[in-house]
């Protein structure tokens, strides 16, 4: 496969992936108890969180340069 093709796929992947975290985060957040630490804690995770199931992604759209 192509490293165009690879490329490709791999940001057609993250894009559909960040929209259905997105959703979900927003729809949790929403169960969050509203206590300022507990949004707090549960919106870091969130926010950190989407970046470490992209890197395997991320590393097959590099291979093989």
């Amino acid at each position: 496969m192509s490293a165009r093709l690879r490329k490709a796929i791999g940001g057609l992947g993250i894009l559909v992936f960040l929209g259905v975290y997105i959703w979900a985060a927003a729809t949790l957040g929403g169960m969050v108890p509203d206590v300022w630490f507990v949004r707090l804690a549960f919106y870091a995770v969130a926010g950190f969180g989407w970046g470490v199931p992209l890197i395997p992604l991320i590393i097959w759209m590099n291979r093989g340069r």
